[in-house]
């Protein structure tokens, strides 16, 4: 088995203070890696990195048709939000749409990462609820699908007709079976698979125009809706947002928990996956800029892209004190 390689570093002054490992895989549309670091074949979790995947059955099966799901909607279905108003006042309207409720999630309450909407929260003394947790956009689809297929309230049991066609979705995109599968922060199965089947499976995104069936048709959709809309794929301050908009809608990405990173580049028909061995998430968007960079779909000089690859670390005094680089193994 091949190890992970340093893939991101934080320099302070003349030292390098901290190292992060990692793999990665660039895969193209036949499913061949391009180029790969660490092991290709280290299976992980894709975390929230794979919600297109988990999305995919609530437009194959008609239940976006059926309820007239807007792009707004299908990129929220992609989602990790900040739980932002322009995030939770759309799930809710979504909800009223289905005639459901906060209640009817089962993703659990999480305080918002927005600090507008946390400030808001403190100051009217309110709680969170399940619509600010960042999954509930995936969840929203997923209730949607529950009532198209006319099934039960437990919509996150493995068991549960929802759930069972996320894990064929997933298999049919990846091209293998999921060898195990792990819950999720929002409670829901998340199914392992390996650093080049994540990256394969990113690539079938990236090539789905070139096919004309159903499942390619549902992954243009909703590639086309996270570019439209990065700001709801994620948020103000995020990633996500920051530099789907910096390539100008051209690439869609999406970041996962313990430090998982996909992209999609229609233009090149490849796909990109990302693990940090040590779930650090500032290294997992030190190393997906830089492969961005080296693929030449993102300007290395953009001050966006700046915010994550040679990063300079900016004291409490604003002083700059060291940067966030990718290590040499990351160069093309």
């Amino acid at each position: 088995m091949t190890k992970p390689v340093p893939m991101a570093e934080i320099w302070r002054g003349s030292l390098l203070e901290s190292l992060h490992h990692g793999h990665a895989v660039i895969c193209d549309d036949s499913g061949q890696i391009v180029r790969s670091w660490g092991d290709p074949d280290a299976v992980i979790y894709p975390r929230s990195s794979a919600k297109m995947i988990q999305a995919l059955p609530l437009l194959t099966s008609g239940a976006a048709t059926k309820y007239g799901l807007s792009t707004e909607q299908l990129a929220l279905s992609c989602a990790s939000h900040n739980g932002a108003h322009i995030h939770t006042d759309r799930v809710n309207d979504w909800l009223a749409q289905l005639g459901l409720g906060d209640d009817d999630f089962r993703c659990g309450t999480q305080e918002p990462a927005d600090r507008p909407a946390r400030n808001e929260l403190i100051k009217t003394d309110s709680s969170p609820c399940q619509v600010h947790n960042n999954c509930s956009g995936k969840h929203a689809g997923f209730l949607t699908l529950s009532q198209h297929l006319g099934a039960g309230s437990e919509y996150i049991d493995m068991d549960h007709p929802v759930q069972q066609a996320c894990l064929d979705a997933f298999e049919e995109v990846t091209g293998m079976e999921s060898p195990t599968y792990g819950i999720d922060g929002c409670s829901a199965p998340n199914f392992a698979t390996s650093m080049h089947v994540l990256a394969r499976a990113m690539a079938w995104f990236a090539s789905a125009a070139d096919r004309s069936d159903r499942a390619s048709e549902a992954a243009v959709q909703l590639v086309s809706a996270m570019t439209m809309h990065p700001d709801l794929v994620a948020g103000e301050t995020r990633a996500c947002t920051n530099l789907m908009r910096a390539m100008g809608g051209k690439v869609a990405v999406k970041t996962g928990a313990e430090a998982v990173f996909i992209a999609i580049i229609p233009e090149k028909k490849l796909g990109v996956a990302v693990k940090i061995v040590d779930g650090a998430t500032r290294a997992s968007e030190c190393a997906i800029a830089a492969i961005l960079v080296g693929l030449g779909v993102l300007e290395a000089d953009h001050p966006e892209t700046r915010k994550y690859m040679n990063a300079p670390l900016i004291n409490r005094r604003g002083i700059d004190c060291g940067a966030l680089r990718p290590s040499a193994e990351m160069r093309f």
